[in-house]
């Protein structure tokens, strides 16, 4: 018996196996790399947020510079893009405030040796389409909650779990403002093309 011990003992696959090893989790970019990969998504969540052309640069900018600051505190790649989103709402609500705020503020050009400065990208070649300025036309109408979910969801090809979870709302809340964003968009949509037929 003791022999057949010390047999089987020395062969492959009788050792315990070793405990598996979870996978390291991925880390975060550096800047460059975060910035070159989300641009895009800054740039069309901000218009989509109801920012105007005419600020977009300025705001895309303080976007990228919150995001330089603040990129070490980000723990989890997968967090990174919820959390650039984040950071996009709040710069638009307060552009959006302050504008308010200094309605009657001349806006002069922005200033010489801006950080990010860069060729047009092909997203922003494409608002002179017509079809893109329609589309962000019918956004400007909807409401900003109801504006998030529909791009979010009809534009950008989220779940509406996603959505929710990006949005820190309640998916039952998600789901209903879908559901009043996709009326509202439809009925200006109607709005659009009759005045399109009566001239």
């Amino acid at each position: 018996m003791a022999g057949r011990i010390i047999e089987t003992a020395g062969f492959p696959g009788n050792e315990t196996p070793a405990p598996s090893r979870a996978p390291a989790p991925l880390e975060i970019p550096p800047f460059k790399a975060v910035y070159q990969e989300y641009f895009d998504f800054v740039w069309t969540s901000a218009r989509r947020l109801g920012i105007q052309p005419s600020g977009m640069d300025d705001l895309v900018q303080e976007v990228f510079l919150v995001i330089h600051a603040k990129l070490h505190t980000v723990e989890k790649r997968e967090s990174l893009r919820s959390w650039i989103y984040s950071v996009v709402r709040r710069t638009a609500s307060n552009h959006r405030r302050a504008r308010r705020a200094h309605a009657d503020a001349s806006s002069g050009p922005p200033g010489d040796g801006e950080a990010l400065s860069r060729e047009p990208t092909p997203l922003e070649n494409t608002e002179r389409n017509a079809g893109f300025q329609l589309l962000m036309s019918l956004l400007d109408q909807l409401e900003v909650p109801k504006r998030e979910i529909f791009a979010l969801v009809d534009v950008e090809d989220l779940s509406v779990p996603e959505a929710a979870e990006l949005l820190g709302i309640p998916l039952n809340t998600a789901y209903s403002r879908l559901r009043v964003a996709r009326q509202n968009f439809e009925a200006a949509l109607a709005r659009h093309e009759a005045r399109t037929k009566g001239t």
